[in-house]
Order: C-alpha cells, then structure tokens, then sequence
C-alpha cells in the first residue's frame, strides 16, 4: 500500500509516529515523506528573519538526513500548502496519508478537512512533541474552573518521575525554588555566551533565499543557531556544563551587556522538534544528581520545561479559538511604532526591542516584566501585542504565543490562565537589572518632565481599572499604595499618562 506521511516543519522529530505508524502498515519502498515550504505561510507576518532561515534550514537538514536512511522525500517549496499536497498525489498517487496532529489550532483545524480536500484517507496520530500528550494532569476540565500552573506542574513531576527521591517527596524538600531565584546580576560577573554554529552551505543557500523572497523582521547575517538534531544537542550540552549551575539564582535578572545570561537559549529547538522536552528535563536532573549543578537552578529549568510550557499549551489547546478574541481590559491602542525601530527613549525597552529585532531573542523576564508589562499598562489591543510578538521571536509560534500573551503577559483573558495581571513599575525593572542606570528618565519620579513612563503608566493602570483590579485578592499589595495619592497627583498622573500615550501611539 502507496502512503504518504506528511511531516509538518516544526515536528522534525527523530522518532516521528507518523513515521512509525506507516512503517507498521507498509514496507519502506512503499513509503514517501512529504515536506513543504509553503510562502504563503512564510508570508502570513513579517516574521523574524532568523526564523525563517532556521526552520527552512532545519527542514532541509532533516529531509536530507531522512534520505541518507534509505526513505524517499518529497521536498516541495509551494506558493501553498493545499497545493503542494495536491500536486504531490496526483504525482505520487497514495492510498492514505498519515501526519501528526498539528500544534497550532488552527493547522489541526486544517488537516481536520485534509481528506475531503484530497479524496484519500487522512489519518491524523497524536502529538508526541508535548508530555501531556502523553499525561494530561487535568483530563476532563470543568468549563468555567481556573486550573494553577503549580497543581499541573507537581502532577507532571510526579508522574514522570522528575526531581522526586524514593520515597516521593520533592528533592531539596520543596517543589519550587523560585523566590531563591530573583537575585540581580552582580557586577564582575560574565556568564559563558551560549554555543553558535556557523552555517553551513544549506543554511548559507537558505539566508539568501529568504533576504530576496520575504518581507522580514531583522536580518539573516549573524545567524548562528543549530539546523541539525546533532548541533541542537551541542547547544543543550553547552548549557548544561557551562550555564545551568548558575541559571537559577539569576533567571529573573535582566542586563545591558549579557543578552542571554544563564538561559538555555533552548527553546527554538524545542519548538520544531530538534530537542524534546523529557531528555532535557532528565539531562538536568542527572547534573543535580551528580553535583554539577543546585537544586534552585535544576529545579528553575524544569520548571520552565514540565511546567510553564507544557501548561501554556494545555491551556492553549482548551481554550482555543475563544482565547484569542479575549479583551479583559478593553484595550484598543494599536502598538506605538517604537516598537518596529527601538527607539523608545527608555532604556530597558530598547533593549529589549533592539534585541528582538537583531536576534530574534530575549528571555522570559524579559518579554513579561518589560515588553508586555508596557503593553498592558498602556492598553495596546492584545492581538496587536500577539502579532508583534509572533513577529519579532525566533521561537514564536501561536500555540506558545497566544496562552503567554493573552493570558499571562496581558491578562486579556481574566484571569483563565494567570492567577493576577502582572504589572509593575520602574522599581522593579531596577531591582532586577541595570537598565536604570543610563536612562534618560527617572525611576523615581512619579510625575514630571523626567518621571519614567513605566511610573506614571503603572498608576494610571490602577486608577483606570480600580474596580477590576480590586476583584483580585493578589492585587492587594498594589492597591495599598493609592492611598499615598493625593487628588492633585492623581488627577497629574492621568494628565501626564495621556499625554505621553497621544503622543506615542
């Protein structure tokens, strides 16, 4: 029996089940892989052009490295997907097509109709690039009930066996490290820069087709990122021996001269299948079981991978599509400018903008505490907020964006995902970096010529949503502090918040 297996560019995974699932059906000679490099999908946004070099080139690299295992590859770059695949069976002429079930709602949605668009039969097997689609902590969610990502991530330790001793209690005698992991970046300090990879001939040919062909954000030279399963483990190793004993203590910490400072920078490979989760989470474990590395950063790390990310998607995948059109806050600005060029007058913002641009990348704090935290305290629609940051990150893709922009960067969604909107002013962009330092405005100064706009933008926030925020029993700290505000100061800071948003968006 002729079947075609469908291998979506961001499922690269060695042990693929669509794969697997054919090869129980039909002999090898029987059997042809079909990949698709679809530029209208390329063309959607104006996506991070390292992205594009990186998943284009990590495609190519597998299929190459499937054909020199004896399968037969059917590499087409289309003007779309529907007609790759169409052109690719009146070729090849399959019985039945087996793919794995897309990550993104949307693409699933797609391949939901799949046989009726192409007339043969359409298997779809689960998706193996996710734990919970192997374990789900919750596997019938109650419609209305809000789930903590802290109850999910323990299940998921436990089940897989993470970070618990014989007697299955949590290592260290705690689940979470996480309040000893806020430490700021000491001066003197300078963390190991990840590992980069030159390109290679592929990757080189891919830099040049995605400069001519597509409308991008940022540049193709300076790409040094891994296109092979090989390279993808270099940089997890790199990690492991040279940045993970000390990710824990400042994962919070942010700086102008260390980009990455103790991260992964993992997540890319994550996400298109070059790494899978469980490896890594185990990787770090063996460090701590070896000594090479704390508990609060092995902890941190898992955290991130079993945790963070394995809920963001639960979440995505229950509450799709409503989650998209969510608008807690009722906010309608579009997106300033600034954050196409980085030039904001603020120096943590240009950073950080400037660094998402360049290089497709900043890590977690980041992207919350300062780029979203902006957004939401100067009501940017949330989908102008999503759009951007599809846009800008190399490891953006809509299932990992939506839940984190949404949900925890915004809080559009009320509160379905994060337990308290995260909002914060200049005090703790200081606390945690060294942004200050340079800027042009002051910290602090609420109002005023120099008063950073993260100031005055945070207390106008509360002023405008008082009614909402005082609904939420985390919120309570924050609201404190109104009572420091006299009637002139805060009849100043609406004055001077709208000001300042007229003039930028």
């Amino acid at each position: 029996m002729a079947i075609t297996v469908w291998i979506l560019g961001d499922q690269l995974l060695t042990n693929h089940p669509a794969l697997v699932s054919a090869e129980e059906l039909t002999g090898r000679d029987q059997i042809v892989i079909l990949m698709i490099e679809s530029e209208a999908r390329a063309q959607r946004f104006a996506y991070q052009a390292k992205k594009l070099v990186l998943l284009f080139s990590a495609m190519r690299h597998f299929s190459s490295s499937l054909q020199s295992a004896g399968y037969q590859v059917d590499y087409r770059v289309a003007s779309s997907t529907t007609k790759a695949i169409l052109q690719h069976i009146e070729v090849h002429k399959p019985e039945r097509l087996i793919t794995m079930s897309a990550s993104e709602y949307y693409g699933n949605q797609y391949q939901l109709d799949l046989e009726e668009k192409t007339g043969i039969p359409v298997d779809i097997v689960p998706n193996t690039q996710f734990l919970t689609g192997i374990y789900n902590p919750f596997p019938e969610p109650q419609p209305g009930k809000r789930y903590v990502q802290e109850l999910f991530y323990r299940n998921m330790r436990k089940h897989f066996n993470l970070l618990i001793d014989a007697a299955g209690e949590p290592y260290g005698e705690k689940w979470n490290f996480d309040k000893e992991n806020r430490k700021k970046l000491p001066q003197g300090i300078e963390p190991t820069p990840p590992a980069s990879f030159a390109p290679d001939a592929i990757t080189r040919s891919v830099m040049s087709e995605v400069e001519q062909k597509f409308r991008v954000v940022g540049e193709v030279w300076g790409f040094d990122l891994a296109v092979t399963h090989e390279d993808a483990q270099s940089a997890a190793t790199d990690f492991f021996e040279n940045r993970l004993a000390e990710f824990g203590a400042y994962e919070d910490a942010m700086s102008s001269e260390f980009q990455t400072i103790n991260h992964s920078r993992l997540s890319p490979y994550l996400n298109i299948g070059l790494l899978e989760p469980l490896a890594l989470a185990r990787e770090a474990q063996a460090r701590y079981e070896n000594g090479k590395a704390p508990i609060n950063s092995v902890e941190g790390f898992v955290r991130q991978i079993v945790g963070w990310r394995e809920f963001m998607y639960w979440q995505y995948l229950r509450l799709m599509p409503e989650m998209e059109q969510s608008n807690y806050w009722e906010a309608t600005r579009q997106i300033p400018g600034f954050f196409w060029n980085g030039k904001t007058g603020l120096n943590c913002l240009n950073h950080v903008i400037k660094r998402g641009l360049d290089s497709g990348y900043t890590h977690h704090i980041e992207r919350l505490m300062v780029a979203a935290n902006f957004c939401l305290l100067a009501g940017i629609d949330p989908q102008e907020v999503n759009n951007w940051f599809l846009s800008v990150f190399i490891d953006a893709y809509e299932w990992v964006m939506l839940p984190n922009v949404f949900g925890m960067g915004l809080y559009a969604d009320g509160g379905k995902i994060s337990t308290k909107p995260y909002i914060a002013s200049a005090n703790y962009i200081h606390k945690m970096s060294d942004y200050c330092v340079n800027c042009a405005y002051k910290r602090n100064m609420r109002i005023g010529e120099k008063a950073c706009p993260f100031n005055f933008l945070y207390w106008n926030f509360i002023l405008e949503n008082e009614e909402k925020l005082r609904s939420n029993p985390r919120m309570g700290t924050s609201l404190l502090g109104l009572r420091h505000l006299d009637p002139a100061e805060r009849h100043q800071i609406r004055q001077q918040a709208r000001e300042y948003l007229n003039q930028q968006i």
